[in-house]
């Protein structure tokens, strides 16, 4: 399978300035928000093949995270907590009082970390190959979080760097098919030859992930999401985040909305763009938007 074209030139690269540190996102389309969150040491780039079919019907903000994409390092917090709150300014500095929240990977449990802060900002939920929903992550993941990764790292990452086919054999046994999943890999790990870059995704990575796998889960805190629209989007040869975990997420909440592309791995809005988008506007089409409910939150958060 070959990598598709990528036609970055419908939407329009901006900057805004959240607490004086430059926040870079891809904009385009006019109407209700949606915020698409990338995932660990990607871009918002890997939003692009899904964009312009997006914005048709919708205004679609990308954002890259502090330290990743064209954004400014941010002051050293890089946990979910304090990513979910950086999306919040960035949305409230930019007019927009409410949003559909899709996030990829270590985006979804931005989103999920989003939804449970600031649930009157969120109009629905999808989570795609969602990080925070279990304990499981891929190999590579939980070697980059071993002690002494920044100097491996720091060492390999370069382009052209002979790790490189060490790389892409390792990745191959591990799962990860020469396709698109393999490029993007490769791509985000060469971005960390950068010290910034590197920094910023070491400090993310550590928030969320540990030798023996995924630090933070929502598992726990699901049931207050009961009565939002919720999308959960996998790839069933995902070898990083596991399906699984998007199928016990749809039988914990019922009324949530499970699409499982078949021939996908880990990032199926780039493997398989046309069904991803068509099956994202479909259920904006067929859901109203949440309204928050202040005692229906309390009661849940009581027990009642």
């Amino acid at each position: 399978m070959t990598v598709p074209p990528i036609d970055a030139s419908f939407s329009t690269v901006q900057t805004a300035s959240v607490h004086g540190r430059s926040v870079s996102y891809l904009r385009a389309g006019e109407g209700p928000l949606l915020l698409l969150i990338h995932g660990m040491a990607g871009t918002a780039r890997n939003w692009d093949p899904v964009i312009e079919p997006l914005a048709l019907h919708n205004t679609v903000v990308a954002p890259d995270f502090p330290g990743h994409g064209d954004s400014e390092p941010g002051g050293g917090d890089y946990s979910l907590g304090s990513l979910a709150s950086g999306l919040r300014d960035l949305m409230v500095s930019l007019g927009h009082d409410r949003a559909t929240l899709v996030g990829h990977s270590l985006g979804g449990g931005v989103a999920l970390q989003f939804a449970y802060q600031f649930p009157e900002l969120v109009e629905r939920l999808v989570l795609v190959s969602s990080g925070g929903l279990g304990p499981e992550v891929g190999a590579i993941l939980r070697a980059a979080a071993l002690p002494g990764a920044d100097l491996f790292i720091r060492a390999t990452a370069g382009p052209g760097s002979v790790a490189g086919g060490w790389l892409s054999g390792a990745l191959g046994k591990v799962g990860l098919r020469p396709n698109i999943d393999l490029a993007e890999v490769g791509r985000a790990y060469s971005s960390l030859s950068d010290t910034d870059r590197r920094k910023a995704f070491l400090s993310t990575l550590h928030a969320v992930v540990g030798t023996d796998g995924q630090r933070v889960a929502a598992l726990d805190r699901l049931y207050l999401a009961e009565s939002l629209p919720m999308l959960i989007v996998w790839g069933e040869r995902d070898p990083i985040i596991p399906v699984a975990h998007g199928r016990a997420a749809h039988a914990q909440l019922p009324g949530s909305r499970l699409e499982v592309f078949p021939d996908a791995g880990h990032i199926p809005q780039l493997e398989s763009p046309g069904r991803f988008a068509a099956v994202l506007q479909r259920f904006l089409d067929d859901t109203e938007p949440a309204e928050f409910d202040g005692a229906e939150w309390r009661a849940r958060l009581s027990g009642r």
